[in-house]
């Protein structure tokens, strides 16, 4: 199911009991770019938590003591409750296995995993040890998805259509490991646009086809078409050059369209604005506004429906050889 527990508190600074909710020590593990763009940021504007720690190879934040594992990290700082993971999906589980079975709450970057069975694995480990699991979508905290969710509710939707082109040499600079297996290849970004359709749509939807574009001298996508019940599609593609595109379009039986762009952070319907709400805090601070509301209030949070339609994507879609791609 999508919640575990009790529903989902909304990003906040007060727990289940009205009390403001202790400062809890947090330790950063995979410290590369998404950490030090869009984590580290997050964590120093944070109220509810702080950066005590970092887990890196070589990656290191400045003045936060730095570890090279997390065994010699929770013995230098037992201070630590939760363990934000921010490795590429292959090395996450056994990192997240470790921090479960040192009692630490622990916050997943998207993808949550590689395997939807390795993060089901860590949701009945932490279920067991009475501890906190967030598989975080950043891209649903976006200013407009909310509203937009809001507006479709009650709504009949015929059609959708997502449009994700973006330049995979700018937000993955050398980064060779996303095209490799359990990298994702273009999902990488593209599970961003199904994490807002899967929050937004007021009914579920499923993968009928697909044609994933396979670089000669890669293992995963680099761009995709998927079609989906419902009239739903989408186009994913990481070859996009000039202005980035990162667009949901949905019409709806009473002659609507309701279009997201910018990621879900600008609301349009049927081509005009519409004020959703105020991005006070942005995503990543969101996020972990979120976590430490779920650790206090002692819930999980994950949900898997973004990642089944990447996985059903690579079951069903057929492999088209591209030309090869280098960096």
């Amino acid at each position: 199911g999508r919640r575990h527990g009790l529903p989902r508190r909304l990003p906040g600074q007060r727990g289940g009991t009205g009390k403001p909710l202790m400062r809890r020590a947090v330790a950063l593990v995979g410290i590369g770019k998404i950490a030090l763009d869009q984590h580290v940021p997050a964590l120093s504007s944070s109220s509810c938590l702080h950066l005590a720690a970092t887990v890196s190879r070589s990656g290191t934040v400045g003045g936060v003591p730095a570890f090279t594992s997390l065994d010699t990290m929770f013995a230098a700082h037992p201070e630590v409750e939760v363990v934000s993971l921010c490795l590429p999906p292959v090395p996450r589980f056994a990192a997240a296995e470790a921090a479960l079975r040192a009692g630490r709450h622990v916050m997943l970057e998207k993808p949550p995993g590689a395997t939807l069975a390795e993060v089901q694995a860590l949701q009945a480990l932490a279920a067991l040890r009475g501890l906190t699991l967030y598989a975080t979508w950043h891209s649903r905290m976006a200013r407009g998805v909310a509203a937009a969710k809001a507006w479709l509710a009650g709504r009949v939707v015929t059609g959708a259509r997502i449009d994700w082109r973006e330049d995979v040499r700018r937000w993955h600079p050398g980064q060779d490991w996303v095209f490799e297996p359990g990298g994702m290849g273009v999902f990488d970004p593209g599970i961003n646009a199904l994490s807002i359709l899967t929050e937004i749509l007021p009914a579920p939807v499923h993968l009928q086809s697909a044609v994933l574009e396979v670089p000669a001298n890669r293992q995963t996508p680099i761009a995709a078409e998927l079609q989906f019940s419902g009239g739903v599609s989408a186009g994913f593609d990481w070859r996009q050059v000039g202005p980035q595109v990162w667009d949901i379009v949905v019409d709806t039986a009473d002659g609507a369209r309701m279009a997201l762009r910018m990621g879900g952070k600008v609301l349009e319907v049927d081509g005009l604005p519409v004020a959703g709400a105020a991005d006070i805090m942005g995503e990543y601070p969101a996020l972990y506004a979120a976590m430490a509301g779920l650790v206090a209030a002692g819930w999980s949070e994950v949900d898997l429906s973004p990642m089944v339609h990447v996985a059903d994507a690579m079951t069903l879609g057929r492999r088209k050889v591209v030309a090869a791609f280098h960096f």
